[in-house]
């Protein structure tokens, strides 16, 4: 019989020797390369994050890296995701157009591309493409802004990317519900390439020569949230109404401080999960499961009546 301290060590050994093996499983399944957008925006970094756990939890190893809206950057990733032999890629693209040229180079290379948020404009290229539905999205989220205003005054609308499909899509579902109400008026619109910063300073030039406004149409958070900062230094937050699109904790703290009148959840932690298992299915058995390439993923309004229900970034208990 072992002496008790050689049992405890013999245990001890043993449990490392299994974890060890464990992690060594963990791996054997290949590589996944996840490339998002930007990781310092809450939404992407939530995309990455869960993508990566679930290929993890999977048992892959995963690699999560972002571009910025730079397709050479993006081009690059998908060479070194080549290069170093992944299973497959989890792509968030940097541009509709522009991102074409780095799937098809994976998919020649006999790597399967899983696109995730934004679409490109080619189908049948990568395996599947799941986005929000940023039109019905859109259109929850002007017939709430509208419904505030009681269907009157002029407004400001702040724009993402021309690069970005989402952001055209977004936009020209607000111009469809708003255009119903005559006595709505665009006074301005501006890009602020989905960015806080560039929020801000696109909302003080536009105020500046649109004093009278009533309300601010966002296509993102983060740029909605610029411009509330914009105008609580002008003094007119409490007579502005600021709507936003996302669901990022920021908003969502905004919606329920009363300085954001709502915001529309992308279900990007949902998305982002299913992305890497339909990756799984596909390695394995060479089949998506999926009935079409394009998955659209209806989004939530967010408003002080459900705010309580959010439970974690991006994810809205009903």
């Amino acid at each position: 019989m072992l002496p008790k301290s050689k049992k405890v060590l013999f245990t001890a050994l043993a449990s490392v020797s299994m974890l060890f093996s464990s992690s060594i499983v963990a791996q054997d399944k290949g590589l996944i390369s996840i490339i998002v957008n930007d990781m310092s925006n809450p939404y992407w970094q939530t995309e990455g994050t869960i993508a990566e756990r679930t290929a993890e939890e999977l048992g892959y190893e995963a690699n999560v890296s972002s571009h910025v809206g730079d397709t050479n950057t993006e081009s690059n990733q998908v060479d070194t995701a080549i290069t170093n032999g992944a299973k497959a890629i989890i792509l968030d693209p940097a541009n509709a157009d522009g991102s074409i040229g780095a799937v098809r180079r994976a998919i020649e290379a006999g790597i399967p591309v899983f696109i995730i948020n934004a679409e490109i404009n080619q189908q049948g290229l990568a395996k599947a493409q799941l986005v929000s539905n940023n039109a019905q999205g859109a259109a929850l989220g002007a017939q709430e802004w509208a419904m505030q205003l009681d269907g009157e005054g002029s407004y400001i609308e702040l724009k993402g990317p021309p690069s970005d499909n989402n952001a055209a899509t977004r936009s020209n579902g607000y111009e469809t519900v708003l255009s119903q109400y005559p006595d709505l008026t665009l006074a301005a619109s501006d890009i602020a390439n989905w960015d806080r910063t560039e929020g801000r300073n696109k909302m003080q030039s536009m105020l500046r020569s649109h004093p009278d406004i009533r309300g601010v149409i966002s296509g993102n958070d983060e740029m909605a949230l610029g411009a509330i900062v914009a105008l609580k230094q002008e003094g007119r937050l409490d007579d502005v109404l600021v709507g936003g699109f996302d669901g990022s904790p920021d908003a969502v703290d905004a919606v329920r401080s009363g300085e954001l009148a709502y915001t529309v959840l992308q279900p990007v932690a949902v998305f982002a999960e299913d992305a890497v298992k339909i990756a799984d299915h596909y390695i394995n058995t060479g089949e998506t499961g999926l009935d079409s390439e394009k998955q659209l993923y209806d989004c939530i309004l967010i408003t002080p009546d459900n705010v309580d229900n959010y439970t974690s970034p991006f994810v809205l208990e009903e």
